[in-house]
């Protein structure tokens, strides 16, 4: 420190006391505000759980058909012939975000009239990696949600393993256009 810095530092300084009974004072961070987390009313309906699982082997293919779905409509879905309408990438995103952010997407698929999705989830190596665990997981979700006819494994250009297609029901608007499309033909 040269002469001129330190004639200033003592002009600033000149005016400052010495704290009294220095041994007892603490110098601590200043507190952060705790900022209230909003509560996702979505996620209030979340039904998905993630307790006990159990985990789906990497040699078995995830495939699932609700009952009175035809056999075509998943042949179709498995090859896929059906354009997917939207995705979702479930890559590196731990379980409970993986379960709000499965829930909140067919929520919103559902409320745009989607049919056709894609759910990327990544491929494990190991049956306890964490891809395929939430790839079981996604296993599980899936057959949870009424809108959900049929999930199968994605074609390889789309994911191969390590994503899925799904397939929803129809929304009533889609049931009547689709009806009344058919039923002008037909008079």
């Amino acid at each position: 420190m040269n002469l001129d810095d330190k004639s200033l530092f003592l002009d600033a300084m000149e005016d400052v006391k010495p704290l009294k009974n220095c041994a007892s004072s603490q110098w601590l961070k200043p507190v952060k505000e705790k900022v209230p987390q909003k509560i996702d009313a979505l996620q209030l309906d979340n039904f998905l759980t993630t307790g006990f699982l159990e985990v789906v082997p990497l040699a078995t293919p995830l495939e699932f058909k609700r009952e009175g779905l035809q056999t075509g409509v998943l042949d179709k879905l498995r090859l896929g012939k059906y354009s997917q309408e939207a995705s979702l990438n479930l890559l590196r995103q731990p379980v409970e975000q993986c379960r709000q952010l499965l829930f909140a997407y067919l929520q919103q698929a559902k409320q745009d009239g989607l049919r056709n999705l894609l759910i990327v989830h990544g491929k494990g190596r190991e049956d306890r990696s964490h891809a395929n665990i939430i790839r079981s997981y996604l296993a599980r979700w899936l057959t949870e949600f009424e809108e959900v006819q049929a999930f199968c494994c994605a074609m390889p250009h789309h994911g191969g393993s390590g994503a899925c297609y799904v397939a929803l029901k129809k929304s009533a608007q889609a049931k009547l256009d689709n009806w009344e499309r058919h039923a002008k033909r037909s008079r």
